[in-house]
């Protein structure tokens, strides 16, 4: 999945958004500059859809929040976006979701599956992660399907920040979600 990135003078606004057209891409506002997605590659959505079916049974015994794939996240009028996979409390889901269906909190969670190409990595290392930094994401998880790795940011002294790097041999483990448990591997083709 490639990505372009439209920076004009002017900035974009969620409003904006409901102009795009809907043709199969995925159109993200972080800070009023438009992000500009393709469809995602079958590697990409194999990785979203393990990670959530895990959380997902994690969650199915835990009964703590909600796993949700692409939501809508509008934390703002010039950020908005749809991460590929989050886990939210119940409490921040039901206190965060407008009438529309789209949420105006930062979920505790936060996964992006990274796609091939320097606009689609920008996106999810720097301007996602400065965005989810600034909005209080307590983890954000970056999954490199092309490498099998999993890097972790957790929230120290309110800023996310690389805790560590797991490759396939390793398991993903969080202190925000009590004994969930994957193994890297288990997420790729």
């Amino acid at each position: 999945m490639s990505a372009a990135v439209y920076p004009i003078t002017q900035k974009f606004t969620s409003a904006d958004l409901k102009l795009m057209p809907n043709d199969g891409s995925r159109y993200e506002i972080i800070e009023g500059e438009l992000y500009v997605s393709r469809q995602p590659s079958t590697e990409h959505q194999y990785a979203c859809n393990r990670l959530g079916r895990f959380l997902d049974e994690w969650n199915d015994e835990a009964r703590a929040g909600i796993v949700l794939p692409a939501p809508g996240l509008i934390f703002a009028d010039d950020d908005d976006v749809a991460p590929d996979v989050i886990w939210i409390s119940r409490k921040r889901y039901e206190d965060g979701l407008d009438k529309a269906g789209h949420l105006h909190v930062a979920p505790e969670l936060i996964a992006e599956v990274i796609s091939p190409g320097k606009l689609n990595e920008y996106r999810d290392r720097e301007s996602k992660l400065d965005l989810y930094s600034r909005r209080g994401v307590r983890e954000y998880w970056i999954v490199g399907w092309m490498f099998k790795r999993v890097e972790i940011y957790r929230r120290k002294r309110n800023k996310l920040v690389l805790v560590k790097t797991l490759n396939s041999r390793d398991r993903i483990e969080s202190p925000l979600l009590p004994g969930f448990s994957c193994s890297v591997s288990n997420l790729f083709l």
